[in-house]
């Protein structure tokens, strides 16, 4: 959120208005993108999820038999007994976001029915809907793979509000 606009805006002619910027991922990138817009929302008008991990890595290390995933989720968060309601947890942060006086990012959120993280893209959806952040949802067949992501990236693209040049 703060180096990599700067390294960009000196290569590129890039506005700093806002209204101008956006951020999206998918998968672990889904959550990043809206982990960012959560903590920074003065900063984008915008952020998109694809199949995004919108979980609770505390949770999801407590239920894990794999001590390798939770070894990572360890070494990526730190000590997951903190994880509840840090800057790391997204509903926490949505939940910070809709309680402030601030400005709200829209948000797009897309998941494939038969992708593993569903089940997660759904419980946030209804996270986000019963805090009223303005929510675009989309969901429908789709595995966690490119060919799902190639047809979602195409309507987030006619989603944003890009200005006309």
């Amino acid at each position: 959120a703060d180096e990599l606009p700067v390294v960009a805006r000196s290569f590129f002619p890039l506005s700093a208005r806002r209204e101008d910027n956006f951020v999206a991922g998918l998968s672990m990138g889904g959550y990043g993108a809206f982990k960012l817009a959560f903590r920074h929302p003065t900063r984008f008008a915008a952020a998109a999820s694809l199949s995004g991990a919108l979980r609770n890595f505390a949770e999801d290390a407590a239920a894990s038999n794999d001590p390798a995933w939770v070894a990572e989720l360890t070494r990526i968060f730190g000590n997951l007994d903190n994880f509840a309601g840090s800057d790391n947890d997204v509903y926490a942060l949505a939940e910070r976001l809709a309680r402030s006086k601030g400005p709200v990012p829209k948000l797009h959120q897309c998941c494939g029915t038969e992708d593993f993280l569903y089940a997660d893209n759904v419980r946030f959806k209804a996270h986000a809907e019963a805090l009223g952040l303005p929510l675009t949802y989309v969901e429908g067949p789709g595995e966690h793979e490119w060919g799902y992501w190639d047809k979602m990236i195409q309507n987030v693209l006619a989603w944003l509000p890009l200005a006309a040049e």
